[in-house]
């Protein structure tokens, strides 16, 4: 198992390299998230050690990923690479692309896998944010709820929900699909204005290491109005918007090798 892990974690662990700079319309917002229950590594690039001691329920971002190809290898937390041999180890190819989250975490089977999710990051309405919820635990489909209320019904392994929610603080639990028992939570989650807030339900029903990890991303808002004579500006953000969904596109095939992007329920 340990083997199959370190091969999803080293597509995804490339993200590290990169030291925090301005993205340009050549490299992707890369998060990592970490949703592998019970498994710590540690990730070396380019002959570098870049991520020590990663544990599950960690997240890293955002990071300017450049296209470019990297040396990618993998050891067991605290193993000396003088002493060890990687467990893995070759190239990655990294493309252009958008924001994107990369997630290894188990399937519905308990199985390790890699997702690929492209963040919503277009603005939200004055007053208002975003909430995100993914399932990313061996577990079945999902029932997730604000209040106490259901948010998104059936949520599968691998699926996401997406809602625009007034900024507040929500108290979040996850359940079986049709139960009552909350199996995660509750747990207050902030939603805060203009951002998204993405909450990942990861690791294993039959284990039980079912847990939470939560990020936000800010998304900026729109104006309620657009004043007479900047009609100009609307434009551009239209047209900046299909531009944002075009770059999306190609973080899918460039970052996801292999890895198909989350079907999104709103």
């Amino acid at each position: 198992m340990r083997v199959r892990v370190v091969l999803s974690l080293a597509a995804l662990m490339i993200a590290m390299l990169v030291a925090p700079a301005a993205a340009d319309e050549h490299e992707a917002s890369v998060y990592v998230v970490h949703g592998v229950p019970d498994l710590t590594v540690d990730v070396w690039v380019d002959g570098e050690p870049t991520i020590e001691g990663f544990e599950p329920g960690a997240i890293e971002g955002p990071l300017p990923l450049p296209e470019g190809s990297y040396e990618v290898e993998i050891y067991g937390a605290g193993e000396d690479p003088d002493e060890a041999e990687p467990a893995i180890a070759g190239p990655a190819e990294v493309g252009a692309g958008d924001n994107v989250s990369l997630v290894a975490h188990l399937d519905a089977e308990g199985n390790p896998t890699l997702g690929a999710f492209a963040n919503d990051v277009a603005e939200t309405d004055e007053g208002e944010g975003r909430l995100t919820a993914r399932h990313v635990a061996a577990a079945p489909a999902t029932d997730i709820r604000g209040d106490g209320e259901p948010v998104f019904e059936g949520v599968e392994n691998g699926d996401e929900g997406v809602v625009d929610l007034p900024a507040g603080t929500v108290s979040a639990d996850v359940t079986l699909a049709g139960e009552d028992d909350a199996v995660i939570g509750p747990a207050d989650v902030e939603i805060g204005e203009s951002q998204n807030t993405i909450a990942y339900a990861f690791g294993s029903a039959e284990d039980g290491t079912l847990d939470l990890a939560v990020q936000t991303i800010d998304v900026g808002h729109s104006p309620d109005e657009v004043p007479a004579g900047e009609a100009g500006l609307l434009e551009q953000s239209a047209l900046s918007a299909w531009v944002v969904a075009a770059m999306a596109a190609a973080a899918a095939v460039a970052l996801g090798t292999g890895v198909q992007l989350a079907r999104t329920r709103r």
